[in-house]
C-alpha cells in the first residue's frame, strides 16, 4: 500500500492564514509519528487526509489512484480518531459502537464480532453499557480509538490517541497501536513525544504548514547531536538560563541545580557537557 501526499495546500481567511503550504510525503505501512506545535497544520493535514476538508492544490493518491475519484472506495479503507469529537453522551459505549459500525455499512454480524473484540481491546467491555456522558475522559479516548477500527481500516488517522490516559492504559494502547500497524498505514498525531519515540516507523515535524523533518527516529536524533547539554549551576542562576536558552529539564540538589539546554553552543559561562539527545530536545529545538 502506498498514501502519496503531493504539494497539498490549504489556506483560511481568503489566503491569509495559510495551514498547510505544499506538504509532501509518502506513507507505507507502519506508524509515522507527527509532530507540532498547535497551529502548525496537523489537524488540517488530517481532515483533508479524511477527505474531510478539500485542498487549495495538490492531490492524495491511494495506490497511485486520486483519492478524488475513488470516493466512497477509499473513505471505506479509512479509520479515524478525533480528538474527543463527536461522542453521544446519552449513548452507551455498545450503542455508539453498533451507530458507527452502521454508518460504516457492517452487517450485523460482522459488527456483533467487531464490537465485542474492540471492547475487549480497549478494556472496555466491563463499561459497555454505561452512557458515554459517564466515562472518564480516557474512556472516551479509548471509545473512539475502537470506532475507528470496526471497519479494519487500510489507514488509520490517530489524533492524540493517548491524550488523557493512565501510563499502564497508554502501553496498552501504545502496544496495540504497534501490533496492528505491521499492515496498515498509520498516521499518529500526538503531544506525547515519548509515544513516538517507541513505536514510530517515521517522525515528521511539522511547523507552520510545512515538512521541516522527516525519518526514522534514529536519523532524526542524529541531527541533534551535539545540540543537548548539561549544565550545573547556582540556583540564583536559573531564571538567567530559562530566559537566555531552551530549557528542558531541571534537577537540583543541596549542592545546586543542572539544567538541560538545547541549542546550537553550549551556554557560555557555565559548565557543560554534551549529552544524549531524545525526541523531547527536538521537539523543543524547533518549536519552542
Amino acid at each position: 500500500m502506498l498514501l502519496s501526499i503531493d504539494a497539498i495546500s490549504k489556506s483560511y481567511n481568503k489566503g491569509k492564514n495559510k495551514a498547510l503550504d505544499r506538504f509532501t510525503a509518502e506513507l507505507t505501512p507502519g506508524i509515522y509519528g507527527l509532530l507540532g506545535p498547535n497551529g502548525a497544520g496537523k489537524s488540517t493535514l488530517m481532515n483533508i487526509i479524511v477527505d474531510n476538508l478539500k485542498p487549495d492544490s495538490g492531490e492524495i493518491l491511494f495506490n497511485g489512484i486520486r483519492v478524488l475519484e475513488m470516493g466512497k472506495q477509499y473513505r471505506a479503507r479509512l479509520g479515524y480518531m478525533p480528538q474527543q469529537q463527536g461522542i453521544y453522551d446519552d449513548f452507551t459505549g455498545h450503542r455508539f459502537l453498533w451507530y458507527m459500525a452502521a454508518l460504516k455499512g457492517l452487517s450485523k454480524h460482522e459488527a456483533k464480532q467487531r464490537i465485542e473484540q474492540l471492547l475487549a481491546v480497549v478494556n472496555l467491555t466491563d463499561s459497555g453499557n454505561k452512557k458515554l456522558g459517564s466515562y472518564s475522559g480516557g474512556m472516551k479516548q479509548r471509545i473512539l480509538i475502537a470506532q475507528a477500527l470496526l471497519n479494519d481500516p487500510d489507514i488509520l488517522i490517530l489524533d492524540e490517541p493517548t491524550a488523557g490516559l493512565d501510563p499502564k492504559e497508554r502501553i496498552r494502547i501504545r502496544n496495540f497501536i504497534s501490533e496492528i500497524a505491521q499492515n496498515k498505514i498509520v498516521l499518529l498525531a500526538t503531544h506525547v513525544v515519548t509515544d513516538i519515540e517507541y513505536v514510530a516507523k517515521e517522525v515528521l515535524l511539522l511547523k507552520k504548514g510545512k515538512l521541516v523533518l522527516q525519518g526514522k527516529p534514529a536519523q532524526v536524533l542524529d541531527e541533534m547531536k551535539g545540540k543537548v547539554f548539561e549544565v550545573r549551576a547556582n540556583a540564583e542562576d536559573l531564571a538567567t538560563l530559562q530566559k537566555k536558552y531552551k530549557v528542558s529539564n531541571i534537577s537540583g540538589d543541596a549542592s545546586g541545580v543542572t539544567v538541560r539546554v538545547v541549542g546550537d553552543e553550549p551556554p557560555e559561562g557555565y559548565p557543560a557537557e554534551p549529552v544524549r539527545q531524545n525526541l523531547e530536545d527536538i521537539y523543543l529545538y524547533f518549536f519552542e
